[in-house]
């Protein structure tokens, strides 16, 4: 990971979490976590059901009231300002659009409450709408538009009271998969058009891979890591964050064998790791090794390499189409490893199949060591 404090962004702070805690009688929903989110963020709040995410936005917004810790918006507390007077809108997952009114006028609800003249209120919403690409949808009303169409009405009602901060539950939750894979960037880009500073909430990882510049993985009310999407899958702190991103193959209690300043040894059960680098470890001591599927390879033949490899026969296959999930149970653990690769040729002569021995290999940068003191 980068020498930057992953509590930053490297956007000038805008929101600063600090030491918020949420308990629900005896149950810590929320434990006292920490951040710092910069001007034009987007980041995301992401993990499973029951990690506090949610429970942490609606924090934010104003729903829930902290059982300890700071809210501060451009420096000032907001902590106990009620949501109403927040300058901060939230989009929920089911949208909460009026059935009996038309785009145009569920855009203009909340300018209408806010009592602003009706020329203004015509020109922020003319101008969300050829934003959202909605302008010649806004006299239907919900139920004639797609799921994609009112989930970008919901944001643009969301929009046009220019909130400083904007908050997405789940923002994609109700599409299907492919409309949701169509919609993801879509909403970024009008996200970042309009320059909001945006925390979102997902169970999603691929979501909020695509969508936020920083994500922070949860886990009983806790971060767990804080980066880049690419600091994230790269380079995981922990066994959870390694195994919650994407697919990931786990060396369990691996010992340092060597150490030096450029190079390093684990022997684990299943294998040898060679590593062309220093680790944070004394020899003697133990780690988990990561390495994701697409990083391995496979062949019939011995690898002409000392160690990062093992063998042993393929028990299940899975074609996508750009690449092949092969499932390998190893010979000396019977352990079950995954090997993504990817189909660049249409044939090809050496086709692997079903009960094949192999050989799976990986390199040095492949590598990414886990600290027990992490898990």
């Amino acid at each position: 990971m980068s020498a930057q404090n992953p509590k930053q962004s490297s956007n000038p702070s805008f929101l600063s979490i600090e030491n918020l805690e949420k308990k629900f009688g005896d149950h810590i929903a929320v434990n006292k976590v920490s951040i710092d989110i910069g001007k034009g963020d987007i980041f995301a709040l992401l993990g499973s059901s029951g990690c506090g995410k949610s429970t942490l936005l609606r924090m934010l917004a104003g729903f829930e009231t902290p059982t300890s810790g700071r809210i501060l918006l451009e420096d000032k507390d907001i902590t106990a300002i009620p949501p109403y007077l927040r300058p901060i809108n939230m989009m929920f997952q089911s949208y909460a659009l009026f059935p009996h009114l038309s785009v145009w006028d569920n855009i203009a609800f909340g300018l209408r409450r806010d009592g602003l003249p009706k020329d203004v209120i015509a020109n922020k919403i003319e101008h969300m709408l050829k934003l959202t690409q909605l302008s010649k949808y806004a006299k239907r009303k919900p139920h004639q538009l797609s799921g994609g169409q009112q989930q970008r009405v919901a944001l643009a009602r969301s929009l046009a009271k220019e909130p400083q901060l904007l908050l997405l539950d789940e923002p994609l939750g109700a599409l299907d998969k492919k409309l949701r894979e169509e919609t993801q960037l879509e909403l970024v880009n009008i996200i970042e058009k309009v320059g909001v500073t945006c925390v979102m909430v997902t169970h999603d990882q691929e979501e909020a891979m695509t969508m936020a510049s920083r994500i922070a993985v949860m886990s009983e009310g806790r971060f767990l890591q804080v980066g880049s999407p690419r600091e994230i899958y790269e380079m995981p702190q922990t066994e959870f964050v390694a195994d919650f991103i994407g697919n990931v193959n786990l060396f369990q209690d691996g010992e340092i064998t060597v150490e030096t300043p450029t190079h390093a040894e684990v022997q684990t059960e299943d294998a040898l790791h060679v590593i062309d680098h220093a680790i944070a470890g004394e020899l003697g001591g133990k780690l988990t090794i990561a390495i994701r599927p697409e990083k391995m390879e496979l062949s019939r033949n011995a690898p002409e390499q000392r160690g990062n490899q093992c063998h042993g026969v393929i028990k299940e296959m899975a074609y996508y189409g750009s690449d092949t999930l092969y499932h390998i149970q190893l010979d000396n653990t019977g352990k079950m490893i995954k090997v993504q690769i990817a189909n660049t040729e249409r044939f090809t002569d050496e086709k692997l199949t079903w009960e094949d021995a192999v050989y799976v290999s990986w390199t040095s940068d492949a590598i990414v060591p886990i600290a027990p003191s992490y898990q």
